[in-house]
């Protein structure tokens, strides 16, 4: 098998990559330049040429535009390979000009001499010539131009897709290891919660059990998801109360003060609600005689989630990971930060949230 040379697999890349469908321009301005230099030079004259050598002459010069158009095509493909305006823009100017001039110069000379030799006996005007072939080499000039700003356009508009995917697919890659942060810390205070109950209420172990399934389930079936319908994460977050219920009885109570109209019109990042109450729980002293009350209710297009201050004095200092995780997730799925008030009384956590069209 035999190896593919570095500048053949460069240009077939560049072609493969680079598709341009400029049929159109070609089939209209071949036969355009095909005829119009030769009539503003007065190359081809009235007589004494018969009505077939006139129509045979400017086949012949279309033919020089032809081959001097997909000429300077091929050499313009083959030098994307190598030089590129934004790396390097001098070296790309002066490879342009050199191998446009090398081969426009001498092929249309020779190609022009040709043509007196076959339509005006080898009577070669020289001045004409000189004329025909500056005024090719201005045309080739300026479609190289164009043909370079047409690729500028198309590159700057590939770039900016490929920016835009590179951003989103970052933002979905940060969005999944925030939502895989999840599963973790639910599990690991869920079970030091059954835990606690085998030890001191094992007759509600059990039922911490069987509800602690229904919670799970939810996490696992709404974890891929960006948002789910806040009637959804209401419901979730019922059952979740349901685990503190069982653990805390009446040292902790949650008001939701949200109509069912509302509840069918917003959407929410899925496992927020949850995260809240598990942190009023884990920072606040609470009892029977002074139970934790946790509050959701909508404002403005916010879910506002409060609850009292009453600080439990923890071992270490809290990394506020779940609220840290939580506002992370917000920004990258709704554009919008979680707004945290806390004035030493009152907790509060506002949650943009997003209304159905």
């Amino acid at each position: 098998m035999m190896p593919t040379k570095p500048g053949i697999s460069a240009t077939k890349s560049v072609s493969q990559k680079e598709k341009l469908n400029d049929i159109g321009f070609r089939v209209i301005l071949i036969p355009f330049f095909g005829i119009a230099i030769p009539v503003i030079t007065q190359m081809v004259p009235q007589q004494p040429f018969s009505a077939w050598q006139f129509k045979l002459s400017y086949l012949y010069t279309i033919m020089i535009a032809f081959v001097i158009w997909e000429g300077n095509r091929f050499l313009l493909f083959s030098l994307r390979s190598y030089f590129d305006w934004l790396n390097k823009p001098v070296k790309k100017i002066i490879a342009l000009l050199l191998s446009v001039s090398f081969y426009t110069i001498p092929v249309s000379a020779l190609l022009l001499i040709g043509w007196y030799y076959f339509f005006d006996n080898g009577h070669v005007q020289w001045n004409k010539i000189f004329e025909a072939t500056l005024i090719i080499m201005i045309c080739v000039i300026f479609i190289t131009h164009v043909y370079e700003t047409v690729f500028l356009v198309k590159q700057t508009e590939t770039d900016k897709v490929k920016q835009e995917q590179l951003e989103r697919s970052k933002a979905e890659a940060e969005l999944q290891a925030l939502k895989n942060q999840i599963d973790p810390h639910f599990i690991f205070n869920s079970l030091n919660t059954l835990s606690y109950l085998m030890e001191e209420k094992p007759q509600k172990a059990r039922q911490f059990n069987e509800s602690l399934a229904d919670v799970y389930r939810y996490i696992l079936h709404n974890k891929e998801r960006t948002l789910v319908l806040l009637r959804e994460e209401i419901d979730f977050v019922n059952d979740y109360f349901l685990l503190l219920k069982i653990r805390f009885e009446n040292a902790v109570q949650l008001f939701i003060h949200i109509n069912e109209e509302t509840k069918n019109t917003y959407l929410i990042p899925p496992i927020s609600l949850q995260l809240l109450l598990e942190n009023a729980v884990k920072h606040n002293e609470f009892s029977d005689e002074r139970p934790l009350i946790i509050t959701i209710e909508m404002k403005e297009s916010q879910l506002m989630v409060s609850n009292a201050i009453h600080k439990k004095t923890l071992r270490r200092p809290s990394s506020k990971i779940g609220l840290q995780n939580l506002d992370e997730r917000y920004r990258l799925t709704t554009n919008h930060s979680i707004i945290i008030s806390d004035d030493e009384k009152q907790f509060i956590v506002s949650l943009p949230i997003l209304k159905i069209e």
